[in-house]
C-alpha cells in the first residue's frame, strides 16, 4: 500500500464503516427487531457517495506527518461519512425531495414501509418522524466515533472544537437556507448576499474546509499550515457547492439520481437563481419567483424556467466563478507545503470534483 492509494483508502473506509454500523444493528436488535431498519436506513445511504470529506481528512492529516494507514483517520472518515449521511436524511427532509442517489430518500423509504405494511395513522408523518430520528441517529453515531478517535490522539481538544464548529455551522447554514425560501428580499445584491452566505456555511465549510482542517489537527498541525489548509480547502468547497447548484438545475437524471430541474422545484435561492433575479427584466424576474414560491400552481414548466436560467446568463456567470474558484484553488495547491504525493492525490481529487456530472 503506498501513500497516494486513494482507491485502498475507500477500500478501507466503507469496510470500517460497515462493521461498525453492524454493530448498531446489532445493539438495535438486542432492544427490538422493528429497531433495525432505524440503523439499515443508514447502513444502505451510505454504500454510495464520493467520500470526499473523508478523503479530504485523510490527505489533510497526511499533510501534518500522519500515516496513510494509521486506523484513527480511518474512523475519522468514517465519523464524517456519517455526518454526511446525518446532512442528507435532514436535508431532504426539509427540501420535501423523494430520492436521493436514485433510491428512495430514507423518509420517503420509511412512508413506503409504513404504506405497504398498511398500518395505521398518517405515512408521510410517519415517514418524515422516522426520517428525522435516522439522521438524529447518524448525527450521535458521527460524534461517538470522532470522539473517541479524537480522545485516542494528543489533540482531542482542538479537534473536538472544530468538530463542533463543523456541526454548529451546517445546522445555522440550514436553518438560512430554509429561512431564504420564506423571507425574500427585493434587492438583487441582498439574495445574492444571503445565497453566498448559505453556500458557505451550509455546504463549502463542511464539505471541504472542516474535513481537511480535521485530518490535518488530528495529526498536529500547526495554525499557519491550517492557514495554508483554509486557502486550498475554502475556494474547492465553494466551487464545488456552485457545480452541485447546476446540477440541481442541469443535471441529467440519469446521473444525479435527482429529477431534473429538482432545486427549482424545491425553490431553491442558489447564487444561480440570485444572478438570474438581477438580470432580468420585471416581468420575467417575476415570472421565475412565482415559480420558485408556487411550483405545483405555475403555469410554467421546469424546461421554461430552466431556459428563462439560461437566457438571462446566471448559468453562464456562475461557470465563471467556478472557472475563477478553480484558478485560486490551484494556486493555493501549488503553494501548500506538504508531500508530493499529498499534492498529487489532492490535485486527482480537485479534478474529479469541479466540472462534474453527477
Amino acid at each position: 500500500m503506498t501513500t497516494i492509494d486513494a482507491m485502498w483508502f475507500r477500500n478501507t473506509l466503507h469496510s470500517r464503516m460497515q462493521e461498525l454500523l453492524a454493530e448498531y444493528q446489532q445493539q438495535a436488535r438486542t432492544i427490538s427487531d422493528s429497531a433495525e431498519p432505524l440503523v439499515t436506513s443508514i447502513v444502505d445511504l451510505v454504500q454510495g457517495g464520493k467520500r470526499l470529506r473523508a478523503l479530504l481528512a485523510w490527505w489533510g492529516w497526511q499533510g501534518a506527518g500522519g500515516d496513510a494507514d494509521d486506523t484513527r483517520i480511518i474512523d475519522a472518515g468514517v465519523a464524517l461519512e456519517l455526518f454526511q449521511a446525518a446532512a442528507l436524511i435532514h436535508d431532504d427532509i426539509l427540501d420535501r425531495s423523494d430520492t436521493r442517489r436514485g433510491q428512495a430518500s430514507v423518509h420517503k423509504r420509511f412512508q413506503n414501509l409504513h404504506d405497504d405494511n398498511q398500518w395505521v395513522q398518517d405515512g408521510t408523518h410517519f415517514g418524515v418522524s422516522a426520517g428525522i430520528l435516522a439522521g438524529d441517529l447518524a448525527l450521535g453515531l458521527s460524534e461517538e466515533i470522532f470522539s473517541t478517535t479524537a480522545d485516542a490522539t494528543a489533540f482531542a481538544a482542538p479537534a473536538r472544537e472544530a468538530f463542533h464548529a463543523m456541526r454548529f455551522e451546517v445546522m445555522t447554514g440550514q436553518y438560512l437556507d430554509i429561512l431564504a425560501e420564506a423571507d425574500i428580499p427585493d434587492d438583487s445584491g441582498v439574495a445574492l448576499e444571503r445565497a453566498r452566505k448559505v453556500l458557505q456555511y451550509k455546504s463549502a465549510h463542511y464539505s471541504a474546509v472542516w474535513p481537511f482542517e480535521l485530518g490535518g489537527v488530528l495529526a498536529g498541525a500547526d495554525d499557519t499550515t491550517l492557514s495554508a489548509y483554509r486557502d486550498f480547502s475554502l475556494p474547492v468547497g465553494m466551487a464545488f457547492q456552485l457545480g452541485d447548484d447546476l446540477l440541481g438545475v442541469f443535471g441529467d437524471p440519469e446521473l444525479t439520481g435527482k429529477p431534473s430541474g429538482d432545486d427549482l422545484v424545491e425553490g431553491k435561492r442558489t447564487e444561480l437563481v440570485a444572478h438570474a433575479l438581477s438580470s432580468l427584466g420585471e416581468r420575467e424576474a417575476r415570472m421565475l419567483n412565482n415559480f420558485l414560491m408556487h411550483p405545483a400552481d405555475s403555469a410554467h414548466s421546469v424546461q421554461e424556467i430552466q431556459e428563462l436560467l439560461e437566457r438571462s446568463g446566471a448559468r453562464t456567470t456562475v461557470e465563471a466563478e467556478i472557472e475563477r474558484l478553480s484558478l485560486e484553488t490551484q494556486g493555493a495547491l501549488d503553494r501548500l507545503a506538504v508531500p508530493d504525493a499529498v499534492k498529487t492525490g489532492l490535485e486527482d481529487l480537485v479534478s474529479g470534483l469541479i466540472g462534474r456530472q453527477n
